[in-house]
């Protein structure tokens, strides 16, 4: 008989596969009592109403105590984020996040004044406190960054507002978090080994993979039947969001949503649609490798739950969690040895959480706080698929590593156009290292493969959900309702003109719009495409060109934004306005797919 499988609790998970937060707050008291201090900094900080402009000192002194607050803050949410984040169903530590949230909403209220005090001073005013007050040098390109926004910053009583409603216009969002993370009830089905497990978020990516394709069907089909239930509840919270956000860009001036969220780093909307621009031109690629995927699974009908399973059959590759640590510092290698010295404190302190339980968050992210180990949490399987997700979100985590601990922290984060590059070099690096090292034809059948199917998850995949978001924001910016029915009919045309005439058009994948947690994200998928893309030209170079390349890349993780991102990504070597770094990746692309053709054939 088979047996029955389900997560584990928390508490069953071993403490050595668990994040550490007490390297945060060694106790909970230790969170109450910085609780209790910042509220004692943002009054401190509500003292200079009125007085930002009156002199130089007033300036500098403003800006120092508001950013220790929001640090300080900071450090409270990532702690009671995480902490609700390793268990969505348990109630204590939703409460510790509910307060913090609900304190950060005022202190945002409460600061509110600052900004647009700043802007209302004069240019030539300002121009004389920078020269009389030296501590301002260090706030001299938040200074330029913040008075580019001067059209879009409304009077101080009216941010005050805004701000004091973030909770509500993030209901949406946390409704839906809530729900897909801890309150939907996914059925059991039958994994590979005729075992009967319940199905996650987490397990279903690794079910998709199956080489047994009822095991895949089935895992599609469970999936998508509970989100299904929900649909007409699902579009409501998405609608609540786009509505937040184009409320949000009208309310600070801004033609529209997009704008608005791109004029957070300074990124021409350009960059945006000559993403859409380029991998629309490039269809005819993914189209061809989809043909391929047909034939090669020798099915008469081509479904979107055979999209995932490796084309060579069942993995030569795959690894344990001990495993894959080992493989990630063997690929970052060629990033030197103080870069691998980051990987190795990451490693080997705790700063990860490793495995999936019942109510955690699902999926991967890399997080942390100014003030924090840059911690990682995953949901491991032994696979290939996890092997990449520790090198990307490990990217992350150097990177934070190396601006937390070069740059002040005004500056002491990254914009999430630069994010997604450093960890998709990473995987880059991961490709070019096991391409490198694994000369069987059937593990580099299998790695190619891979590759094209990372690239088609990332480039293609992120730019579909690009558009699909570009379209919801503006339909409800045109007074559209956006129904079930409406995101259904949109979502699958869209899917259609994406993956070609190869692929059957099954109605389930036509709900998938509910499933995605980034389309809350305000255009943040885009940059997932165009990370991997520079990404794919970085690591070539990094490949190619040894230590100068390496010492580039190095400063440009250091550099945090303290300049704006286009300026960061030119320095590292690479012109994002222009659509030359998106022709060399699909080059890299059609290249590999060559390979993979011509592997295929000589078997």
């Amino acid at each position: 008989m088979s047996e029955t499988k389900t997560l584990p609790t928390r508490a069953e998970v071993p403490e050595e596969l668990t994040w550490n937060l007490e390297l945060i707050y060694p106790t909970e008291q230790d969170w109450e009592s910085d609780l209790t201090a910042v509220k004692t900094m943002a009054s401190k900080v509500n003292t200079f109403t009125g007085k930002v402009g009156l002199s130089a000192s007033n300036l500098s002194d403003v800006l120092v105590e508001a950013h220790d607050t929001f640090r300080k803050l900071e450090k409270l949410y990532v702690y009671a984020s995480m902490k609700s984040n390793q268990d969505n169903g348990n109630n204590h530590f939703q409460g510790l996040l509910a307060r913090v949230s609900s304190l950060a909403a005022k202190i945002q209220a409460d600061i509110a004044f600052m900004e647009p005090e700043i802007i209302a001073i004069s240019d030539q005013q300002l121009q004389e406190f920078l020269t009389a007050e030296p501590k301002l040098a260090e706030y001299s390109h938040y200074l330029d960054n913040l008075r580019l926004k001067k059209t879009h910053v409304l009077d101080a009583s009216t941010e005050a507002l805004l701000s004091g409603a973030s909770e509500v216009f993030e209901a949406s969002s946390q409704t839906f978090s809530v729900l897909s993370d801890s309150d939907l009830e996914f059925p059991y089905v039958e994994d590979e080994n005729g075992d009967t497990v319940q199905l996650s978020n987490g397990l279903y990516g690794a079910l998709i993979e199956s080489t047994n394709r009822d095991v895949r069907h089935d895992a599609f089909t469970a999936l998508y039947s509970v989100y299904d239930q929900f649909q007409n509840t699902l579009a409501q919270t998405l609608t609540g969001n786009v509505k937040s956000h184009n409320f949000m860009a009208t309310a600070h001036h801004y033609p529209n949503a997009r704008a608005a969220a791109m004029a957070a780093d300074n990124i021409p909307e350009s960059v945006y649609d000559t993403l859409i621009k380029q991998v629309d031109a490039h269809l005819p690629l993914l189209h061809r490798y989809v043909a391929l995927r047909k034939q090669l699974l020798g099915v008469d009908e081509l479904h979107m739950y055979d999209m995932y399973v490796p084309l060579t059959g069942e993995p030569p590759l795959n690894y344990t969690y001990d495993q894959a640590k080992v493989e990630a510092k063997k690929a970052l290698a060629v990033l030197g040895q103080d870069y691998l010295s980051h990987v190795d404190e990451i490693f080997n302190n705790r700063y990860i959480d490793v495995v999936e339980n019942k109510g955690k968050t699902s999926g991967a992210y890399s997080g942390g706080a100014y003030d924090t180990a840059p911690y990682e949490l995953l949901n491991w399987q032994d696979s290939v698929n996890s092997l990449y997700t520790l090198v990307h979100e490990t990217g992350h985590s150097v990177h934070s590593w190396y601006t937390r601990h070069s740059q002040p922290y005004q500056y002491g984060d990254y914009p999430i156009f630069l994010a997604e590059i450093a960890s998709t070099t990473n995987e880059n690096l991961l490709t070019e290292y096991l391409l490198k090292t694994q000369t069987d034809p059937k593990v580099r059948a299998y790695l190619l493969n891979y590759y094209l199917d990372g690239f088609k998850g990332t480039v293609f995949r992120q730019t579909q959900f690009a558009e699909f978001e570009h379209f919801i924001h503006t339909t409800d910016a045109a007074g559209q309702p956006l129904t079930a029915d409406v995101l259904d009919d949109y979502y699958g045309d869209l899917n259609a003109r994406y993956y070609g005439p190869a692929v059957a058009e099954d109605p389930e994948i036509a709900l998938e719009w509910s499933r995605i947690p980034h389309f809350y994200y305000n255009y943040y998928v885009y940059q997932y495409a165009t990370g991997f893309a520079a990404a794919s030209s970085l690591s070539r170079l990094i490949m190619t060109e040894g230590q100068p390349a390496v010492e580039r890349y190095l400063n440009f993780l250091k550099s945090g934004s303290s300049d704006y991102a286009i300026n960061t990504m030119k320095k590292a070597g690479l012109d994002m306005t222009k659509p030359d770094y998106l022709e060399a990746a699909f080059a890299v692309f059609e290249k590999r797919l060559n390979e993979l053709e011509s592997l295929i054939k000589k078997d």
